[in-house]
């Protein structure tokens, strides 16, 4: 076949191509507006009819279990009773059915529902749609209290300001990187394994990918080991990161041990470099993360951790703790950084 008869075959196929794919996404997107507000539907008539019962628990079991019979028959699978009860809770927990958000699944909503944090809902939701979240990856964001380490992280008085505006972009995405702990339970290392900072490293590029979830949206990775040189020195930095949102770079050091003035100094040293050799003048100010397995609050406080503006430090766990044990360690790490706070009143 001549090649231009053949080039002009492929253009045809592909805009082809483009007017089908792009059908059958408005198809699916339209599809699955419509049985969202179907559902939502559903769990407003079961809660109006709940309401005409005398004995509402008892009339509301039967109501659901005799609903769920009579329209698995008629239209087959995805009306039991717990998917029914789902429907009824969709309704009470979003109770503005114009507001729903077509860009999120059945699913990503019935895993916000279990979400009693006003807040906390609202930000799994933005987060979900800007970050294109998979429903298997938000039900992670969920489980290993995302949002909760998020607002302990931010330092007094930041973090009521967090609190109050939960719903500002550009305050959320800031702290993405500074939570605190970071949970890598997805690089599948047992409980008492001990790894080394180059173990580490390499463990964490093998998941680059959940380990960008766990970061926040927009970074993008650029090297690992970067070497920077000064007065023929050369010092490597063990992960660097660039943020398209935030127009600013992310320097990350590995520790293996608890935190200690040496890992401050040299990510303070790291900072500086890029801000005078690589920071274009179009950038925001560099940012420098130090991830540690623990730190001493008082080394924290006399140290420019403090300040909190550019250079911070985290601890990371390598396995997910169960919600309760998680929650323990956010409100301990909360108590602290109040006190501190008070203290320096």
């Amino acid at each position: 076949m001549n090649k231009s008869l053949s080039n002009s075959s492929d253009g045809f196929y592909e805009r082809i191509k483009e007017i089908l794919e792009g059908a059958r996404k408005k198809v699916y997107l339209t599809a699955n507006k419509e049985m969202l507000h179907a559902y939502w539907n559903v769990g407003r008539e079961i809660v109006e009819e709940e309401q005409k019962g005398k004995n509402r628990a008892e009339y509301g079991n039967y109501l659901i279990k005799n609903l769920s019979v009579r329209l698995t028959h008629t239209f087959g699978k995805g009306f039991t009773t717990s998917n029914l009860k789902y429907m009824r809770k969709f309704y009470q927990t979003f109770e503005k059915g114009h507001a729903l958000r077509d860009q999120l699944s059945w699913t990503h909503y019935r895993l916000r529902i279990k979400v009693e944090d006003v807040n906390a809902r609202e930000f799994y939701i933005e987060e979900a749609i800007a970050g294109n979240w998979s429903t298997r990856q938000l039900e992670r964001q969920i489980n290993s209290l995302y949002y909760e380490r998020i607002l302990m992280s931010g330092k007094q008085p930041r973090q009521a300001e967090l609190e109050k505006k939960v719903n500002r972009k550009n305050e959320l995405q800031l702290s993405h990187f500074i939570k605190d702990p970071f949970v890598l339970e997805f690089l599948n290392v047992k409980e008492n394994e001990k790894l080394a900072e180059t173990q580490l490293e390499s463990a964490l590029i093998e998941k680059l990918q959940q380990f960008l979830l766990e970061l926040g949206n927009g970074f993008a990775f650029l090297g690992r080991q970067c070497r920077i040189t000064a007065d023929n020195d050369h010092f490597y930095i063990d992960l660097v990161f660039y943020n398209y949102i935030l127009k600013c770079f992310l320097l990350i050091d590995l520790k293996t041990e608890k935190l200690v003035p040496q890992d401050i100094g040299q990510m303070d040293f790291y900072v500086r470099f890029f801000e005078d050799k690589i920071r274009q003048f179009d950038d925001n100010p560099t940012l420098g993360l130090i991830l540690c397995t623990d730190k001493n609050e008082t080394i924290v406080k006399y140290s420019i951790l403090r300040e909190g503006t550019q250079i911070f430090a985290s601890k990371y766990k390598l396995y997910l703790p169960d919600e309760e044990s998680l929650k323990d360690e956010i409100r301990r790490e909360r108590d602290l950084l109040e006190r501190e706070h008070n203290l320096s009143l």
